[in-house]
């Protein structure tokens, strides 16, 4: 479907270390506030789905650097398991589905998170404004498709492999959710090792008028984009360059025609259709597992 991370893979070998875990408390209780917080409010079916228009990056040459480069594969047969599922959701009862904090009218929601994405990130190595756009898509998908039970972890995993957390090729991930340079793949024309696609979007993602590139922290082809563009910051707007808005469209991507991410079934048939190699399914399984024992480690401390 997509294909850019696979396809470089296949030029460049294997892929590069998950950030090691350092100790620091996740906060039992800080978890706890935020369910109460964001479940109080419920966003509208298809609320958080807008978008209106994205701006289109200046065509830029694409770095050789693999974000993954050296990324294990996990020694998991596929099918056999999932992940450990950390979720932000709690207490699996409560009748109220949580809200994403970035939809939210008032700050609660969203300092909860950054703080627990603070403390997260030092027991991860992941960017704290990385964590908040998955932990955001994991909250906006509860209050949407709660039967997905999709996971920040599985995002977090797809997020290292596809960009390093939007730092692909030197990028610094801003406060506002955007890489400093846009992230663009190589050209999907047809080169060894790489798919022919012409190009869908007359250059409005990628920057190329002639062939499609994947783009963006989680590397969405211009045409996949147009499927499952969405809005995860609130600002109206739908840009696979902002971490917010990519983060909720793998998820939904990820949770289409009812699969539920947290069974064995699931997870892998999701991780698949978002590029089918086994050798990707096994290191995004290794990164997903290893974020959240991290972050359970952490809280336990806390």
């Amino acid at each position: 479907m997509r294909g850019t991370r696979e396809v470089e893979e296949e030029i460049a070998g294997a892929p590069e270390p998950a950030a090691g875990p350092s100790s620091r408390r996740a906060g039992v209780a800080v978890l706890g506030r935020l369910v109460i917080v964001v479940a109080v409010l419920a966003v509208a079916g298809g609320g958080i789905w807008l978008v209106t228009r994205a701006t289109a990056p200046e065509a830029s040459p694409t770095t050789t650097e693999i974000p993954a480069l050296q990324v294990q594969a996990a020694p998991v047969q596929p099918g056999s398991v999932a992940p450990v599922n950390a979720t932000l959701a709690g207490d699996p009862t409560l009748n109220q589905q949580p809200t994403a904090p970035q939809q939210t009218k008032g700050r609660s929601g969203q300092e909860l998170l950054a703080d627990w994405a603070g403390k997260v990130a030092s027991a991860t190595g992941i960017p704290a404004r990385a964590l908040v756009a998955y932990g955001n898509a994991e909250l906006a998908m509860r209050a949407n498709q709660p039967a997905c039970k999709i996971s920040w972890a599985t995002l977090a995993g797809i997020g290292r492999i596809e960009s390093n957390h939007g730092q692909y090729g030197g990028a610094v991930l801003g406060a506002d959710g955007r890489p400093s340079k846009p992230i663009i793949g190589v050209p999907l024309d047809g080169s060894p090792g790489v798919k022919t696609i012409a190009d869908t979007d007359g250059g409005r993602f990628d920057g190329d008028p002639t062939h499609d590139r994947a783009v963006g922290p989680m590397q969405f082809i211009p045409s996949t984009w147009a499927k499952y563009n969405s809005d995860g910051n609130g600002d109206g707007l739908g840009d696979p360059q902002q971490i917010d808005d990519a983060a909720v469209a793998a998820a939904r991507y990820l949770c289409v025609g009812g699969r539920d991410m947290a069974s064995a079934q699931g997870w892998w048939a999701g991780i698949m259709s978002y590029n089918n190699s086994v050798e990707y399914a096994q290191k995004v399984f290794g990164l997903a597992d290893g974020y959240a024992k991290g972050a359970q480690t952490a809280k336990g401390r806390g």
